[in-house]
């Protein structure tokens, strides 16, 4: 028999413990990815099995199956049943991990998150049979088939949660059998990774999504609560007797907020929103409300904070925007600022300083950073083609273009980036280009520009990243796309561009011309932050003290990831860059999108005039915050959530425990006695809480709330089992314990 498999491919490693395992006599081959797949339309990757009679096998599973049989072993029904397993759920969840750890950048103790409920069907089937090994009590071509899909992943057993014994157990047994081990220092070789690494790099994610389905309902969890520990009952009651006391005191910054030497410094910025129009519920949930969720929760952990935003003024979208109402650009700036910061305000988004980009600080920082770069070689000049409108005598920037999207011929696209398929496109490329001021038809002209040479700076962009990536907290889609450009190869990058209303370029021969606003936008930042204190360069020239956090939705990712950055480095003035980049997916209204242009979805002076509470909409947009996939406004979910989670859940939790401290121990807590179902419910919120943290500190806003919503859940229950106003009006041990439940409530 001749075996073929390639060295780094996830599905070798089963094979060859499988042949090993089976003392299977083979002929080894090893092949490679240039190598033509020995399936068709198969992948490099898949393992083949040439037989003496000439039948060749391509199923990694069928050929495990094989070499057992061979050896005499029959598959039972419980071994097939895990087989079957194993290629319907197992696998696929673990292709999916593996591609989101090698080419998403997820660490390993994330992936092991998603396979968990995997992971406790294999604890639990152990469990339930008392068996060493997955069929019975010797080991069968079932244990080496699950192993050998999970080794890849997993590899150190000790990323295993401690309350999986058994599986641990097993695991530990498979990996240092010998046939396994030898598998694994056969396959699992340092540079086939990085070749099935960059195989993967060019394959679309497998459809099997790392995060929550589109629905806005939360996962329910499988099976009971797992079971608490003596140790933590101890724990979480010796932690409220301490009580408030033993809280650290709140931090009181100064004003303005600076970094302070010993402190977390944390610096929150949310992308700029365009001045040209008025907000929509996509863009709050996706910028400012989730940079607010965040900063609000840095203050309330003692870290010293700034979260800093404002109006991002320049730009074809201004000028636009005056020619359709008549007004100048700056009339048009302070129009919409205005509206910008009242809504803002309405729903209570808690900035340190919300400014705008049409400032003096903002010229003066841009053309520094311009200065840098073009002293350090990291500018080029070019002449490229642009259309140039005839009729209205000038070149026309990006968005005074519309026409036809060359990728998916959606109709209404932009010059710069087509709102359906979200790609960027060169003006010159759209197909039936029309001029937005007076519909002619525009003509390809020459003219001269300025780029930032991206593929110079690649090699500082390059390790920068892989630093920040294996520091910071950068979600999965910021990682992905970010790679996706890294992977297609940098190219120049235009950062002028033939307007009136911009901040000039101060370079003779480019006197007419302005930035571009994906160079100049970013920048807003720190002139925004130098209005709000002379001392910016405390926050923004200072890597070493200061975490930077950025807000946004993904299709800002680009600029943020790689060309904001390019030009900080290629400054070479010691500046902050980013630590973690949180970018959200889309949020969509009812079964459309939000769109701004066609005035489809809810916008921020429309949720104002509903007469439903800020509160209210910030709740239900954080509930349905789009983690991971896109999620979906409804008007009648968001009437569904506010009755049975923030009415019927939280706010009755909250209304009857201070109701009934009111009501029946005159507004001051009782004196309480607790009881072990107390304490064994004091354990059970404080998991909820440690859950919490360590969901919000990786900014996993959505996921976060569920925990509160838990906790207030476990207080209803415990409310309803305990029924505090009948035990009031009994004896005095009846009143003891209305007294000890209402406390603790």
């Amino acid at each position: 028999m001749r075996l073929r498999v390639a060295a780094g491919g996830p599905a070798a490693l089963k094979v060859l413990a499988a042949a090993g395992a089976a003392e299977a006599p083979v002929r080894l081959v090893w092949g490679g990815p240039a190598e033509p797949p020995p399936a068709p339309l198969g992948s490099p990757w898949v393992p083949a099995l040439e037989l003496d009679s000439g039948t060749v096998l391509f199923s990694p599973n069928a050929i495990c199956q094989f070499f057992f049989l061979a050896r005499g072993e029959e598959p039972t029904d419980l071994t097939n049943q895990w087989l079957e397993w194993e290629a319907t759920e197992l696998q696929p969840a673990a292709a999916a991990a593996l591609y989101a750890q090698l080419v998403q950048g997820r660490s390993r103790l994330e992936v092991v998150e998603v396979l968990g409920k995997l992971l406790i069907h294999i604890e639990q089937n152990f469990s339930r049979r008392g068996t060493a090994y997955l069929a019975g009590d010797t080991k069968s071509v079932a244990d080496v088939v699950v192993w050998g899909t999970l080794f890849p992943v997993l590899q150190d057993q000790s990323i295993l949660p401690s309350d999986l014994q058994a599986l641990r157990t097993w695991f530990q047994s498979m990996t240092l059998s010998e046939a396994c081990r030898k598998a694994a220092d056969s396959v699992l070789m340092p540079k086939a990774l990085l070749e099935f690494k960059s195989y993967l790099q060019k394959q679309p994610p497998p459809s099997l999504a790392m995060e929550r389905a589109t629905s806005n309902e939360p996962e329910e969890e499988e099976g009971s609560e797992r079971a608490l520990t003596e140790e933590e009952i101890t724990a979480a009651a010796d932690a409220w007797a301490h009580g408030a006391a033993a809280l650290p005191k709140p931090w009181q910054p100064q004003k303005p907020v600076l970094p302070v030497e010993g402190m977390r410094n944390i610096l929150i910025t949310s992308a700029l929103p365009y001045v040209n129009n008025v907000p929509h519920l996509g863009n709050i949930i996706g910028c400012v409300l989730s940079a607010d969720t965040f900063a609000r929760y840095c203050r309330l952990r003692n870290w010293n904070t700034l979260y800093i935003c404002g109006t991002d003024e320049y730009g074809t979208a201004t000028e636009t925007k005056a020619v359709e109402e008549g007004l100048t650009p700056q009339e048009i700036c302070n129009k919409y600022n205005t509206i910008h910061t009242d809504i803002y305000r309405w729903f209570d988004i808690s900035f340190d300083y919300f400014g705008r980009t049409t400032t003096s600080h903002q010229t003066t920082i841009a053309q520094d950073i311009f200065q840098r770069l073009l002293a350090r070689g990291f500018l080029l000049q070019d002449t490229v083609e642009q259309l140039r409108c005839e009729g209205c005598q000038r070149f026309l920037a990006d968005r005074f273009v519309e026409g036809t999207c060359p990728f998916c011929s959606y109709e209404e696209a932009r010059g710069d980036q087509c709102d359906k398929c979200g790609k960027l496109i060169n003006a010159v490329e759209l197909k039936n280009p029309q001029c937005k001021l007076c519909r002619g038809v525009p003509v390809v002209k020459p003219t001269k520009h300025l780029f930032l040479d991206l593929p110079k700076l690649e090699e500082r962009l390059e390790p920068w990243l892989e630093k920040s990536w294996a520091t910071g907290d950068w979600t999965a889609n910021a990682r992905y796309i970010t790679r996706s450009w890294i992977r297609d190869g940098l190219k120049p990058r235009c950062i002028t561009r033939d307007l009136k209303w911009g901040t000039p370029v101060p370079l003779d021969g480019f006197q007419d011309k302005v930035f571009y606003v994906w160079f100049d936008a970013p920048i807003g930042y720190l002139s925004i932050t130098a209005n709000y204190t002379e001392h910016w360069e405390r926050w923004w020239k200072n890597p070493q003290q200061v975490e930077l956090y950025n807000f946004m939705a993904k299709d800002n990712v680009p600029f943020h990831s790689v060309i904001f950055p390019c030009s900080l480095l290629g400054a070479e003035d010691n500046y902050t860059l980013v630590n973690h980049l949180i970018a959200t997916e889309y949020l969509n209204y009812e079964d459309g999108k939000f769109s701004k242009s066609r005035g489809v979805g809810v916008f921020g002076d429309m949720a104002k005039d509903t007469g439903i509470p800020a509160d209210i909409w910030r709740f239900y947009l954080l509930y349905l915050r789009p983690e991971g996939q896109d999620s979906a406004f409804s008007w009648s979910d968001l009437m569904l959530k506010n009755n049975s989670e923030l009415l019927n859940n939280l706010g009755n939790f909250i209304n009857r425990a201070g109701m009934f401290v009111c009501k029946f121990f005159g507004g001051a807590v009782p004196d309480m006695m607790l009881s072990p179902d107390d304490k064994r419910l004091l354990a059970r919120v404080t998991l909820e809480l440690h859950q919490y943290h360590q969901l919000l500190e990786k900014v996993r806003i959505r996921d976060a709330l569920r925990c509160i919503l838990n906790i207030s859940r476990h207080g209803n229950q415990y409310i309803q089992v305990n029924e505090p106003w009948k035990r009031i009006k009994g004896g005095e041990k009846d009143r003891q314990r209305a007294g000890t439940v209402t406390g603790w409530l």
